[in-house]
């Protein structure tokens, strides 16, 4: 695929980005470059290399999910201004 000054313009108004039309034919040949090397990236072999979601060998600490309201109902609620029978009080936002 070839990029050139009318796709980049066309490219700049989709994306609502101005550009001068000076900086067009510049935009073009980078895109051009970048697209260049997108397609040397395809010709690399990667048989049989496993999807990475990082360049460490690291695994995730994972841990038993328990449910629980962390036991300090009470220091939560110390903040509160009002509070009834365990719970936050607020006044009413409709009539």
């Amino acid at each position: 695929m070839s990029v050139d000054a009318k796709l980049v313009r066309k490219i700049a108004h989709l994306s609502r980005l101005g550009v001068a039309e000076g900086r067009l034919a510049p935009l073009a040949d980078e895109l051009n470059a970048i697209l260049h090397w997108i397609e040397q990236l395809n010709e690399v072999d990667i048989e049989g290399v496993a999807p990475m979601a990082s360049v460490e060998d690291v695994s995730t600490p994972v841990r038993e999910d328990i449910i629980n309201d962390g036991n300090i109902r009470d220091q939560i609620l110390a903040n509160a201004p009002r509070t009834e029978e365990g719970f936050f009080v607020m006044p009413k936002a409709v009539e």
